[in-house]
């Protein structure tokens, strides 16, 4: 009987209440209706989604918002359209001020960038920093070149076995029970 009830009840947004929208405009009318409200999270769907469309210059209106909303996804994405020169013109120093503001944030793949950033303009004590917070965040990347530092000497062994168990504890973390 319940199976029953649950079956004829239209499913509900367990926050609102309200329906669930069933076409992709109403899907859009929401997204944007929380995009007004100043959701970052939906602020930045929108801005990737203008990017993959091609509209760069939406794209980067959208993502500049959340970014100013602090939100690292924003932050991040800016920093590829600076690097990239996509919609806007290629400017490295906005492109690192934009992975250091996602970096801060808690992004790792934009400190992996900036500890790459700082192994080729030969800063390696600097960019092994990076790199072993960025495996601490669980980014695998980061401990290739954790392991490429340790072989070339400028990472201890201690530190390298450090980040290593770090890395799998941020990994394990993530698993399903």
């Amino acid at each position: 009987k319940i199976r029953e009830q649950n079956a004829s009840m239209k499913r509900k947004c367990p926050f609102c209440r309200h329906p669930l929208p069933t076409t992709d405009a109403e899907i859009d009318a929401n997204r944007m209706k929380r995009v007004d409200a100043n959701d970052p999270v939906a602020t930045v769907f929108e801005g990737i989604r203008r990017y993959q469309e091609g509209d760069c210059g939406g794209a980067f209106e959208y993502l500049t918002k959340a970014a100013g909303l602090g939100d690292a996804e924003a932050h991040y994405h800016l920093s590829l359209m600076y690097w990239e020169g996509k919609g806007v013109e290629m400017d490295e120093q906005m492109a690192v001020y934009h992975w250091e503001e996602s970096a801060i944030a808690g992004h790792p793949t934009a400190r992996f960038n900036l500890g790459a950033i700082e192994w080729n303009s030969d800063s390696m004590e600097r960019a092994m920093k990076h790199h072993i917070i960025a495996a601490n965040l669980g980014d695998d990347k980061s401990v290739d070149a954790l392991k490429k530092g340790y072989l070339e000497g400028v990472l201890s062994k201690e530190d390298f076995a450090a980040a290593l168990r770090a890395h799998q504890a941020a990994v394990d973390a993530t698993k399903s029970p």
